[in-house]
């Protein structure tokens, strides 16, 4: 079903820019978020505004950058700034509680809540496997709504995670608050190669909001390490060629992360 106009990487990106709002500011890094995110800027949401770790505000790149320390990031960005500034225009938005950040993480496993784990796998001093940790993503979890990106594996997808780098909704509808985080923050929607999940208003446990029209509620199941609501899922419609176009002619043409069919 993709083979005819688009690509499953592209629709993911479709799905990342559908997840940020006019007057959004979203802090990016590269790859596949970076992608939505320009996508958004193009199509979706104009007026949302793009800022990166390295310093940089109101990123609107011609080139995609391979880093958030490339300098094609600074062609046309609003403001370079020192990496101190950023951060200190991130804690202003935080003790204001604008709802205006979001920010893009993702990680090793996830459980129903949303707690993502990019630290280790097994016990975590003898871990079976070590990753890079943390970086900034426990603070933007602590402090601004999530949209997370993972593959979508049953041992990705587990009932517990062996280590909690960044929080989710801990153990549901007063977790958050429970272990002294912003209760009106946390995970809003996790993007798969399979589909949209999005996070119960009352339980805060995880559930299939839509998945692709290359895959199917069944394989989200059988992908899925928990126990997981299928019953609101709805197909997602295959998207207008013109976005395509868009994605392959305007935001990644030299296909730095989406690599297209020969």
């Amino acid at each position: 079903m993709t083979d005819a106009y688009y690509t499953k990487r592209e629709m993911q990106a479709i799905e990342i820019a559908k997840c940020i709002t006019n007057d959004q500011i979203v802090i990016v890094g590269t790859g596949l978020p970076l992608i939505g995110a320009s996508l958004a800027k193009k199509c979706f949401s104009p007026n949302c505004t793009l800022i990166v770790e390295s310093g940089l505000m109101d990123c609107n790149p011609t080139e995609v950058p391979t880093s958030v320390a490339d300098t094609r990031f600074m062609a046309c960005s609003g403001v370079n700034w020192e990496n101190f500034r950023y951060l200190g225009f991130q804690v202003n938005e935080w003790l204001h509680d604008t709802e205006r950040l979001i920010a893009f993480i993702g990680g090793a496993q996830i459980d129903p809540y949303g707690n993502v784990n990019s630290t280790s796998i097994g016990d975590y001093y003898k871990p079976k496997v070590r990753f890079t940790g943390s970086g900034g993503a426990n603070g933007i979890s602590t402090f601004v709504n999530t949209v997370i990106m993972m593959q979508h594996e049953k041992q990705r997808f587990s009932d517990k995670v062996d280590y909690i780098t960044s929080p989710g909704w801990i153990d549901g509808a007063a977790g958050r608050a429970g272990k002294g985080l912003p209760a009106n923050r946390g995970p809003q929607t996790v993007v798969t190669d399979l589909g949209i999940m999005k996070f119960d208003s009352d339980t805060k446990r995880m559930y299939l909001h839509s998945y692709f029209p290359f895959s199917s509620v069944e394989e989200v199941l059988e992908n899925t390490g928990f126990e997981i609501d299928t019953s609101r899922a709805i197909m997602i419609a295959e998207p207008d060629p013109a976005i395509i176009r868009i994605i392959r002619e305007e935001v990644d043409p030299d296909q730095m992360f989406i690599k297209r069919p020969a």
